[in-house]
């Protein structure tokens, strides 16, 4: 029986081994030469109705809510955009990369 469960140990350690040796280049890839594409940033201050409908979870009455909102009070930071009505932490969540403010126009 022990003859047996050495035999059976030897062949799991070899079947991990030959896994591994397989799996390791896999996860080894050098993530620094993949190009990502870039994130196209959308200035809350300046987009027009069409380019804030780009961002995600907004579409023409959030777009034209954004436009009201920086008419009364232009933006200063990227994290005002959920004062607007119907942008929360999770819409706010997966637009942020994409959100740019600057100073604004006079």
């Amino acid at each position: 029986m022990n003859k047996a469960w050495n035999w059976i140990r030897a062949l799991g350690l070899a079947a991990v081994m030959g896994v591994t040796s397989v799996a390791l280049p896999i996860f080894a890839q050098d993530t620094e030469t993949e190009t990502q594409p870039a994130v196209q940033q959308i200035d809350l201050n300046r987009a027009s109705e069409t380019e804030l409908q780009a961002l995600p979870g907004v579409g023409p009455s959030r777009a034209r809510a954004i436009i009201a909102y920086r008419e009364r009070r232009p933006f200063r930071r990227v994290e005002e955009v959920m004062r607007v009505r119907g942008i929360g932490r999770a819409t706010f969540r997966q637009m942020r990369a994409m959100l740019t403010v600057s100073p604004p126009a006079e």
